[in-house]
């Protein structure tokens, strides 16, 4: 059976969900794509720009309500000695205009070797995961408050 998903519910909606749909970051930034999970297929059919967050709630055409969840993929924590290491980090990858996770901690981002070298020639620590990745959505794309 597919399940076509075509809305997302408000935050903190009280109804009880059918499914749980793991996704990755790069999935959860797709407004149309069909994904299959647990001998169950599902059809995004969203408007276009739509990002998905941890915790999202989608109803389908047929009524049931399905919970995106941040699916763990492999990720570089990056942390520094000092705040500005970690802020001169930031400057640099952004840089290069690849998805990254900005705390005030750390900084996470897909595993990749020259990132990773740049990186580690600014002296910063890096740790290889596999965790859920939440990167910045980018200050030109429809706000959603997220946890």
């Amino acid at each position: 059976m597919n399940m076509i998903l075509t809305q997302r519910l408000p935050a903190n909606t009280s109804e009880k969900v059918s499914f749980i749909l793991a996704l990755t970051a790069e999935d959860r930034v797709r407004s149309r794509h069909h994904f299959e999970s647990d001998n169950q297929s599902f059809s995004l059919q969203l408007p276009r720009g739509t990002v998905l967050y941890h915790h999202d709630v989608l109803k389908a055409e047929s009524g049931e309500l399905v919970q995106i969840i941040a699916k763990p993929e492999p990720v570089i924590t990056v942390t520094a000695k000092t705040p500005l290491d970690l802020l001169r980090a930031a400057y640099h990858v952004g840089n290069r205009h690849v998805p990254l996770e900005v705390t005030e901690t750390y900084l996470r981002l897909s595993p990749d070797p020259v990132l990773q070298a740049m990186l580690e020639q600014l002296g910063l620590q890096m740790t290889e995961e596999i965790l859920p990745f939440h990167p910045e959505t980018g200050a030109y794309r429809h706000s959603h408050a997220h946890s």
